[in-house]
């Protein structure tokens, strides 16, 4: 078939010698552009007689190594894997000498590719690499090296310094070879591991070093270094160079000391964390157009077993917590089946033994086992965090071990579900402190081995960046597959390294198992709160909470409905100016009123009171002042987040500073002080908030406004009537006939 006849036949021309457009028709072409593409056609039909073959060692199916391949089967690569399943006898290339078996398995292999000229080879590590660009751009750029073999470079010498001076002299680039990327002809990639006569154990980088360096055996062989980094990129000394290229598509990375788009990234040397950052990008893992590309590959579908997985919760109270009753009922909310659901606790705290019995009452008869440790065993936390662990290592039918520390509050009850079905070895559910930037891991670690904030950190906890990310360190909360206990994770005291927190050892351990750790964003899963300034000396201690953790003190003390005021107009106005509204919960009720008691120093409703400046009450009523059981400052703060906003919608125009000097729970009981009578609140503004039922908890009781004969004689318990409070609305205290009545009453804007 002629030329002209392929040509028309396959209706391609092209413009540049790197781009091509079809055209229906070539009738119209001006000869002169129809010669020059079909010579460019000529050069690229001849280029494609060049084959391209990668060829890596991997013994394991390691997630390093299953990462690597999928980099590769994105770009089309075609790539033969030598020794997998065969023993690693090569040594522990991370931290010495080693990986001479990789040179025998080379070697092996290239006796049946010698004599194929026009194949190039690519000889790359895998448990530490990626592919950023694809086998036409390699070829491409191989070729424009002209040499026949190509060895990666990188600006520091291993493993003999001794032999830096031989190295010959680059007026710019990278001076020392790295043997974890060879491009060659495969010719003369059989010539040079044909001299391999070593052991296993010997070191593959010195070997190739020697060939290198030898003067005669470069020029015959025709050796060079890819100096500026234009197909490999070796980040051990060069992790400052690099950064992510984003564009259209995938993401590139781009070394900026010599403005070039490396192809193969490898993470040699203590780079591979910053590897694994990489590869949350490159090549095609997030961008900013599409996100995360590769979120929803290999999912365990769950609707498609048979049954669920069996799930070990290990529970770890460490330290005094807040709101631990809420955490342990949110444990109970999940949505997994609790038959599938095994349960251990430790329990570190005495003071928390209540909570941890009650809730064993609760549950005892709902999960399929439950287990506690208690602070009798004395176990500290990296014991018991093995203990946990070690009980889904031990037991066969535990295919999942979740670990939740109760600091975490997981508010959506399909955490587990979208855990497992990510399919990871190990994954966490992101998890922030509300209003700031603290989270259960880290994007980066220091050179010690500390927190290092990763340039994407703040992005993901924002949730600016959404997917599934490769991290260092994880805490708090994460699920690892049993299977990975049994197998990479099989040795037990993971979580006990000396010098090292419990969750720093265990990722420690993980990291140099080539365990990948993940975090996910996906959804959002709950928060951290904030355990450092927890005081357990109160009856309920919850209440002080209001500055640490407002979002779970809204949740347990606001009342349900107390947003509705403002949505769907949720108030009432039962007499002129006077105001019906929600704003504590039954629970913030009943614990003020506990505490009150706790504290158990009524008034006794006399005129003389040194609590008060003057220290004489014109109406006294029995009470306790919010300050005489240090939660002044907290009350405050509660009516200038939950009062104030009610005030400038009912009291259009008036801004109130949401300040008070009278705050304080009144008794009410037939025995001591059944009503009050007629007067003025000393305030702008008053609100008085019911604090028990009237019918089951007191008989009576009420309020009357005088100027406008006007009572309210059911008082709804967390219900706050808000009046003005001189002048105008004269009212009193209707008599309790029964029981106790308690309100809080605040003079506000005195």
């Amino acid at each position: 078939m002629s030329l002209r006849i392929l040509l028309t036949e396959a209706n391609i021309f092209t413009t540049s010698s790197d781009s091509f457009f079809i055209s229906e028709s070539i009738s119209f072409i001006p000869l002169i552009w129809k010669l020059k593409n079909v010579i460019i056609f000529i050069k690229i039909c001849l280029s494609f007689l060049e084959k391209l073959l990668v060829l890596t060692v991997a013994t394991e199916e390691t997630d390093g190594f299953l990462r690597f391949m999928r980099s590769a089967n994105y770009f089309n690569y075609t790539v033969k894997v030598l020794g997998m399943g065969e023993k690693w006898k090569g040594g522990d290339v991370g931290h010495s000498i080693g990986g001479g078996q990789k040179v025998r398995l080379l070697k092996k292999a290239m006796e049946a590719l010698a004599d194929q000229e026009d194949l190039v080879i690519l000889s790359v590590d895998s448990y530490d690499l990626i592919f950023a660009g694809g086998p036409e751009e390699i070829l491409k750029k191989f070729k424009q090296a002209n040499h026949k073999v190509l060895f990666a470079a990188e600006g520091l010498i291993w493993p003999d310094k001794r032999l830096t001076d031989k190295y010959p002299s680059v007026r710019s680039g990278k001076r020392f070879l790295n043997s974890g990327g060879i491009i060659g002809y495969a010719p003369y990639i059989n010539r040079i591991v044909s001299e391999w006569n070593l052991h296993d154990n010997d070191d593959d980088q010195l070997f190739y070093t020697k060939i290198y360096l030898d003067p005669l055996k470069r020029e015959t062989l025709n050796m060079t270094l890819d100096h500026k980094c234009q197909i490999f990129q070796n980040l051990n000394g060069a992790v400052d160079e690099v950064l992510l290229k984003f564009g259209t598509g995938r993401v590139r990375v781009r070394n900026t000391m010599y403005d070039s788009l490396p192809i193969v990234v490898h993470g040699n040397g203590k780079t591979k964390m910053y590897l694994n950052y990489l590869g949350n990008y490159v090549p095609n893992a997030w961008n900013y157009e599409n996100g995360c590309s590769g979120c929803d590959d290999d999912l365990l579908d769950l609707t498609q077993l048979e049954d669920y997985p069996n799930v070990l919760v290990g529970v770890f109270i460490e330290q005094p917590t807040p709101f631990l009753p809420e955490f342990l009922h949110r444990l109970l909310t999940l949505d997994y089946p609790k038959d599938k659901l095994q349960v251990f606790v430790h329990n570190n705290e005495v003071y928390h033994e209540k909570h941890i019995q009650t809730f064993w009452e609760e549950s005892k008869n709902v999960f399929g086992s439950f287990k506690v440790v208690g602070p009798e065993e004395n176990l500290s936390q990296g014991e018991a965090r093995n203990m946990g662990m070690d009980l889904c290592r031990k037991d066969a039918t535990c295919d999942y071990y979740f670990s939740i520390d109760s600091d975490v509050m997981l508010t959506n009850r399909q955490t587990l579900k979208l855990l497992i079905e990510q399919n990871r070895k190990i994954i966490g559910p992101l998890v922030t402190r509300h209003g700031k930037l603290w989270s259960n891991f880290w994007g980066a670690l220091s050179l010690d081995g500390y927190y290092a904030r990763s340039e994407d950190y703040v992005d993901i906890v924002q949730r600016k960046r959404v997917g599934v990310w490769n991290i260092p360190y994880m805490a708090h909360v994460y699920l690892i597959k049993g299977a990975v206990l049994r197998k990479e994770l099989k040795e037990r005291n993971y979580f006990v390294l000396e010098k090292l927190d419990p969750d720093m050892a265990l990722c420690r351990n993980a990291r140099e198992m080539g365990v990948f750790m993940f975090i996910t964003n996906r959804h959002d899963f709950g928060r951290l709160i904030s355990t450092a300034s927890y005081n357990t000396s109160h009856y309920n201690n919850d209440l002080w909470q209001i500055f640490e953790n407002p979002v779970d003190w809204k949740e347990k003390y606001i009342h349900q409905n107390y947003t509705q005021i403002f949505t769907h107009n949720y108030l009432e106005q039962p007499c002129p100016d006077v105001y019906w509204f929600p704003v504590l919960s039954e629970k913030a009720c009943d614990e003020i009123v506990e505490e009150m008691e706790h504290y158990g120093s009524w008034s006794g409703g006399k005129h003389e009171d040194k609590r008060i400046s003057g220290g004489y009450e014109t109406v006294p009523t029995d009470d306790i002042h919010m300050k005489q059981i240090g939660f002044d400052k907290e009350w405050l703060h509660f009516i200038r987040e939950f009062i104030s906003p009610v005030t400038l919608k009912v009291f259009s125009g008036y801004y109130t500073k949401g300040y008070a000097l009278m705050n304080f729970v009144v008794k009410y009981t037939p025995e001591r002080q059944a009503y009050l009578r007629p007067h003025h609140d000393s305030s702008t503004f008053t609100i008085n908030i019911a604090l028990n039922n009237k019918g089951s908890d007191f008989q009576g009781g009420g309020c009357r406004f005088h100027r406008y004969n006007c009572s309210i004689e059911s008082p709804r318990k967390g219900w706050s009537f808000m009046h003005p409070g001189r002048l105008t609305h004269l009212h009193e205290g209707l008599p309790t006939t029964n029981g106790t009545r308690y309100i809080a009453v605040s003079f506000i804007d005195p």
